[in-house]
């Protein structure tokens, strides 16, 4: 898997813009300088959340005798369920919060951007390919970024697309992470098949 791959994977998976109907809703009573500097401080802390798993994630998994193809697997498997999702989203609570506190972590950082199937996603990358870790901290940053960029501009694409647009394109989306984690899932079968 190169840098590019990994990077369009992840961005894929964080869903930015499957993401910006949830983000505007709880953002929506501030504004809009207030809602971008709390997007870039939830975005930092989710970025701080996956380097955590990135670089430490492996470790976790070989203390549990999890091995590579196993994982391969699992997370080809994982990410398949979450293109499903992404093709045919259930319904999404996107009520307002009437509280006056802002959002702290939970749930814009955790679970939506650094949710489970990012975590097990840089894992699964550092576990497989623990020797270009570097390349995947590249990746890790390359999403991040865009999925800031596409969380800032929300309140634009929202205006200018229209939510049915952004629908398709994060169906389009779906579809595309279905063959990455077909992919993935055939590589972790042929790595077990080969590992007798």
């Amino acid at each position: 898997m190169t840098v590019y791959t990994a990077a369009i994977t992840l961005f894929l998976v964080m869903d930015p813009i499957g993401n910006i109907p949830i983000f505007l809703s709880i953002l929506g009573r501030f504004d809009a300088r207030r809602r971008r500097a709390i997007i870039v401080r939830e975005m930092l802390i989710a970025l701080a959340v996956l380097l955590l798993f990135l670089f430490v994630g492996r470790y976790i998994l070989q203390a549990m005798h999890i091995e590579d193809h196993a994982l391969g697997i699992g997370g080809g498997v994982v990410l398949f369920l979450i293109s499903i999702r992404m093709i045919f989203p259930p319904h999404r609570e996107v009520g307002h919060d009437h509280k006056d506190e802002e959002p702290l972590i939970v749930p814009l950082a955790v679970p939506l951007i650094a949710g489970p199937s990012s975590m097990a996603t840089v894992i699964l990358f550092s576990s497989q390919y623990p020797g270009r870790i570097w390349l995947w901290f590249i990746a890790l940053l390359a999403a991040w970024f865009a999925s800031a960029c596409v969380l800032l501009a929300s309140d634009a694409i929202r205006r200018r697309l229209g939510h049915r647009f952004i629908t398709a394109i994060e169906r389009l989306m779906g579809m595309i992470l279905t063959t990455l984690a077909v992919q993935m899932l055939l590589s972790g079968i042929r790595d077990f098949v080969h590992s007798f």
